[in-house]
């Protein structure tokens, strides 16, 4: 199958994953025939990238490093959890904590066990899904991502579960926001945006005061700091910022604009990363992107990608530890179809990828 932009989508193609709502619910089934009406509900939907049937691609498999199933369960379980607190107000955290923290340690522990018996690079993409709010999805990706971070960064166990739990419940502080703000499809005011800036110690003061670890609570508190104290609430530097708070920094980032948004389509993976290390060194810890980008997919199974010889190829699957070098099928050259061939970057580091194709 194909990794495909929806906006290049054309009528008579077959869609070959189907669409989930978060609730695991399908909103567009598999092998569905593409007509104009279906691409442009997709598009009303944010889907910015779809899988659809092609001869030149039948054979590749489409890894995923969480099931889906977990995926839907984690991202209903972490809107329940939020929920519970937005509903019954600050004061009735005690009781609700007695009775959820118990659930989310064991979410993070399932989280945990699935990435680290997982001998493939990371990869989130080949789950195509819409979520009904962004908050609940970019809670648990990056939970993800850090968790593969931490572990590539050779944390101990106890500290890959802590930074887990933390990331989780990183912008738990937006739900004492209001939703008029929070939901907002159009750029924010200055003020409305200082009431944003607001989440990062709500969630603090809030953590701190539960059955979770300071460190747990200070993942809420940092993951808007920068290297250059040009982050908030604290505008803290350098060593002041606690390991948790630098990755938090990232993953939080890359999962923000590789994920659909009312106002943004999301980016590919490596146009996240460019996005990371234009700040490298200066917002961002420059050895932690560089472990992040050795343990995340690049480029996804199925995309398209454009060689600096010249040739289109497919990624047909990953080189583990060889983040930009995978095995590809190339299918032209300058332009022209030629007979398809697979050949493994990592054999021909003469032959680099210069972008994505279509």
């Amino acid at each position: 199958m194909r990794l495909v932009p929806t906006r290049e989508l054309t009528e008579g193609k077959e869609l070959a994953k189907p669409i989930y709502n978060d609730q695991g619910k399908v909103l567009v089934q598999s092998e569905v025939t593409l007509t104009r009406p279906v691409i442009n509900r997709l598009l009303e939907l944010g889907v910015t990238f779809v899988y659809v049937k092609d001869e030149l691609s039948d054979d590749i498999v489409i890894h995923s490093s969480i099931s889906e199933q977990v995926r839907f369960e984690a991202i209903q379980t972490v809107k329940s959890f939020f929920y519970s607190f937005e509903n019954n107000g600050i004061k009735n955290k005690a009781f609700l904590f007695d009775k959820t923290t118990e659930k989310m340690s064991g979410l993070v522990d399932l989280l945990v066990s699935q990435i680290q018996e997982d001998d493939q690079v990371l990869t989130l993409m080949s789950d195509i899904f819409i979520s009904d709010d962004y908050l609940f999805e970019h809670s648990v990706n990056v939970a993800i991502y850090s968790i593969a971070l931490a572990n590539e960064l050779h944390f101990s166990q106890k500290e890959v579960k802590e930074i887990g739990l933390g990331a989780i419940l990183h912008d738990i502080g937006k739900v004492f926001l209001p939703d008029v703000i929070l939901k907002k499809n159009s750029q924010l005011t200055p003020e409305e945006f200082e009431t944003i800036k607001t989440h990062p110690e709500l969630g603090f003061e809030f953590l701190r005061k539960s059955d979770f670890s300071l460190l747990v609570a200070h993942c809420a508190y940092q993951h808007h700091e920068r290297l250059n104290g040009s982050g908030y609430p604290r505008g803290i530097k350098e060593d002041d910022i606690h390991k948790f708070g630098k990755v938090l920094a990232i993953t939080d980032v890359f999962d923000a604009v590789t994920s659909d948004r009312i106002y943004r389509e999301a980016m590919l993976p490596q146009e996240g990363l460019e996005i990371l290390y234009a700040g490298s060194g200066t917002l961002f810890d420059q050895e932690m992107i560089r472990t992040f980008r050795e343990s995340i997919t690049v480029y996804p199974n199925g995309v398209t990608i454009e060689l600096n010889n010249g040739c289109r190829a497919i990624v047909v699957r990953q080189n583990k530890q060889l983040y930009n070098r995978p095995v590809v099928r190339v299918i032209s050259y300058q332009n022209k179809v030629i007979t398809p061939y697979d050949l493994d970057l990592a054999d021909h580091l003469n032959i680099t990828v210069t972008g994505y194709g279509l």
